[in-house]
């Protein structure tokens, strides 16, 4: 596995596709690309996909995960999950949504919670609180 920022992001979409499989999701795929920029995650639930953004930190951060979502960003967003579904799905009008998923670590790498956000302005959906011991319900 990688080292830093990389290793770090790509152990956060391995959580969190594994904690949206145990809930009913499908990955259909990680990290794709083309011109307009990447998603992380791609998955699919009841005949509808999810394009998810993925953020994770480690130790005494600042800032939460939710706070590095910039309007940029869920500009492109938009942008590859319309070129994705363009290129991939023959349904005239699919049901998708732009998610996110915010996941914090502690110092040694423990994982201290995961949050899903189906859209972006949704309510959350915990995934994981080590607090609370909740874990992919």
């Amino acid at each position: 596995m990688a080292k830093g920022k990389v290793g770090l992001g790509r152990k956060g979409e391995q959580l969190v596709a594994r904690a949206l499989s145990s809930r009913g999701f499908t990955l259909i795929t990680r990290n794709w690309h083309c011109a307009c920029g990447e998603v992380d995650l791609i998955l699919l639930r009841g005949g509808e996909w999810y394009f998810v953004e993925v953020r994770t930190r480690r130790g005494a951060v600042r800032t939460v995960p939710e706070q590095s979502l910039k309007p940029a960003k869920v500009r492109r967003m938009e942008r590859v999950a319309r070129t994705y579904l363009g290129m991939h799905v023959s349904a005239l009008d699919p049901v998708w949504h732009l998610s996110f998923a915010a996941v914090m670590m502690d110092r040694t790498g423990k994982l201290k919670r995961i949050t899903f956000y189906n859209d972006l302005f949704a309510p959350p959906i915990s995934l994981f609180d080590a607090d609370h011991k909740t874990i992919y319900e």
